[in-house]
């Protein structure tokens, strides 16, 4: 049966290793890209500020050094203002603004730096007073400046009262930084995009023999055991796919040596209850005829006589059950559709057991389904008789009317025992399964609530034991109303597997008073 495709939700997705590989990759290559391009601006930033820096204070030295020696000892202020012009003049291609100090001049109006800008104190005691030549970076409405400070030496090499100081623009420089920045900038995307698609590819590559291992593991999950992965390479996922395959050949195996195990133990009841069929019934005629002769037997022989013909009864209704359940596990059981009214179907069911006055039934009239109505009466006869043998009476019987639009009814099967075992509840349907381990003898096959539930199922329906919360078991059937023409043709037109020939006989009835009450071992300790 081809299975549908299942959806995976967004969540699920995101959550993926193939999300999780490209958010990776992402993060990295972000990561990478910041911390380059931050190494780079300050790196350039500085190299470009520091070169302008270099630039303009060897030129005005050269400038200084030309035109100092032409200035009268002692300068006028009209001097100080001539040389400064001159400086101004040769350096016009910086555009730079220039002042000239001599200590015991008077600084003009003219003296002063371009916008009245003051020059800073401890540049200026560099300058004047250690001689010494300073710049500084400063910052004037957003823009920014390199202020230098230039002391002037003598011939001789001894320091002059001169002093000039210069403030050059580094708006262009700052525009070359922000030119960096920009392309640092563009260039993310494509890294990102190239990161991506980089990305994608590393995942396809590690996801696509996870891929196949999740489709063959799905394979193997539906039955389909010969399922193989083609090995590539010699890395860690080809090591996963050699482990695979060996794995599913292994089980492969183990599942054909099951299978033949079962199939051979399938055969085993359905041939030896098929053999002693034919025994058993002229077992059963003889021990019918010692019945009616009991009364004239002395008390030993007539109990003898007695216990056989039980005996003899329990061991035919067990080959019963065993053909009975052999046939469900051969796959050759099929339902004998009929519109049935389920309230009668149930009525009848009692009565043939003498039932009527220990189980109260609550029946309500025209409630009609399509169901097999043997095999109901099997299902019914089973839980009544095990509720009245191994619960404790009263007993009820309730069939709920379904709704309207329902297309399920439900029967329950109440009792007023001491309820089940939680221990025991999980395998109240295995067969065989004995609550109370010293209970070795019992009255049935311990097959009977077994049966009830594969009639249950076959039928598509379900059946539940729980407790009730005032006390005693409930069995709960639930039923569909109508079936599938097609599925009815499938399992009727059907024919018996070869090896479960013997157990495709007749199916058993139950017509008898303690209605397979052995299968109840399971329901009390």
């Amino acid at each position: 049966m081809k299975r549908a495709g299942r959806r995976i939700p967004t969540g699920t997705m995101l959550r993926g290793l193939r999300a999780r590989l490209v958010v990776g990759f992402l993060v990295v290559a972000a990561l990478s890209a910041l911390t380059t391009a931050l190494l780079t601006y300050q790196e350039a930033r500085n190299a470009i500020l520091q070169r302008s820096q270099d630039t303009a204070v060897n030129d005005l030295r050269a400038q200084v050094n030309s035109l100092a020696p032409e200035l009268p000892t002692p300068p006028s202020r009209a001097d100080l203002d001539f040389f400064r012009v001159q400086l101004e003049r040769s350096g016009k291609s910086r555009d730079w603004d220039i002042s000239a100090r001599y200590r015991g001049v008077a600084d003009g109006g003219d003296g002063s730096l371009q916008g009245g800008f003051a020059v800073p104190a401890g540049l200026k005691d560099s300058v004047e007073k250690r001689h010494v030549p300073a710049f500084q970076r400063v910052d004037r409405g957003g823009e920014p400046w390199l202020l230098i400070g230039m002391p002037v030496r003598q011939s001789d090499d001894r320091a002059s009262a001169l002093s000039v100081y210069a403030q050059v623009p580094l708006s262009a420089e700052e525009s070359n930084v922000e030119a960096l920045v920009s392309a640092a900038q563009r260039g993310v995307v494509p890294v990102l995009v190239l990161t991506v698609v980089l990305a994608l590819l590393a995942a396809r590559g590690v996801l696509r023999p996870v891929r196949g291992l999740r489709q063959a593991a799905g394979r193997i999950a539906e039955g389909r055991l010969d399922t193989r992965l083609e090995v590539k390479g010699a890395d860690e996922l080809a090591e996963l796919s050699r482990t695979f395959n060996d794995m599913a050949a292994r089980l492969e195996e183990s599942m054909a040596e099951l299978r033949r195990l079962e199939s051979n133990a399938r055969r085993f009841a359905a041939d030896v209850s098929h053999e002693l069929r034919t025994p058993l019934a002229a077992m059963s005629a003889v021990t019918d005829v010692l019945d009616e002769d009991a009364g004239s037997l002395d008390p030993d022989t007539a109990s003898a006589v007695r216990l056989i013909s039980q005996e003899t009864g329990k061991l035919a209704r067990m080959v019963e059950d065993l053909m009975e359940v052999s046939r469900f596990d051969a796959g050759a059981a099929a339902l004998h559709l009929d519109e049935v009214d389920v309230a009668e179907t149930i009525r009848k069911t009692l009565q043939a057991r003498a039932w009527q006055k220990r189980v109260a039934a609550e029946l309500p009239a025209d409630v009609r389904a399509r169901l097999d109505p043997r095999r109901l009466d099997v299902v019914v006869a089973n839980l009544v008789g095990n509720a009245l043998h191994h619960g404790g009476e009263p007993v009820r019987v309730v069939l709920h009317a379904p709704e309207p639009d329902a297309d399920r009814l439900r029967i329950e099967i109440l009792d007023s025992g001491p309820g089940i075992d939680p221990d025991v509840l999980p395998h109240v349907f295995d067969r065989f399964y004995k609550a109370d381990s010293a209970r070795a003898r019992s009255e049935g096959s311990g097959l009977g609530l077994a049966i009830a539930q594969e009639n249950i199922r076959l039928h598509g329906g379900t059946l539940h034991a729980a407790n009730c919360p005032d006390g005693g078991a409930v069995f709960t059937v639930e039923l569909p109303l109508r079936h599938e023409e097609a599925g009815e043709a499938d399992e009727e037109d059907s024919a018996p597997p070869q090896d479960a020939g013997a157990a495709a006989g007749p199916a058993a009835h139950d017509d008898r008073d303690d209605a397979r009450p052995a299968a109840g071992k399971a329901h009390r300790k």
